[in-house]
């Protein structure tokens, strides 16, 4: 079981089991959606999350997915699709145990700022590199102030 929540403690919820794909993302609109300068999450299968105090917010970023916060002290959540098979993702860095995570990919390479350099062993892959992703992200239409 993992745990976590936000800065304020408005918000919690719990993985019941194991955290699977914790990686991180170098897109812009990952970047733009932490305030960083990539976004970090773990996650596994959305019946096995639940928000355990509170409701967060949510945010639709793009036509896709939305993105949950605390709209007390603005702490990001998580991260999901919006389809049935969707895996939920959680911030890694709202996780109350961040260091049990191991990360296992870097998504959206091709937006990674040139002076960023750490776990340089982690596969990498850029967005849409497969023709499936490129299918699915067609359908995208961004919701982020440009």
């Amino acid at each position: 079981m993992a745990t976590g929540g936000c800065q304020c403690g408005a918000i919690r919820y719990a993985f019941y089991a194991p955290l699977e794909n914790a990686h991180v993302c170098h897109c812009r609109m990952c970047q733009r959606a932490s305030g960083g300068v990539f976004a970090a999450l773990a996650g596994g299968a959305a019946a096995n999350f639940a928000w355990t105090r509170g409701t967060p917010s949510y945010f639709a970023s793009s036509s896709l997915a939305r993105r949950a916060f605390c709209a007390q002290c603005g702490t990001p959540l998580s991260f999901k699709y919006d389809t049935p098979e969707a895996r939920m993702y959680t911030t890694i860095g709202s996780l109350d145990h961040p260091e049990d995570v191991k990360l296992v990919k870097q998504y959206g390479i091709e937006s990674r700022l040139p002076w960023v350099k750490f776990c340089e062993e982690v596969p990498e892959e850029i967005t849409a590199a497969s023709p499936q992703a490129q299918e699915f992200l067609a359908k995208m239409h961004n919701n982020q102030s440009q």
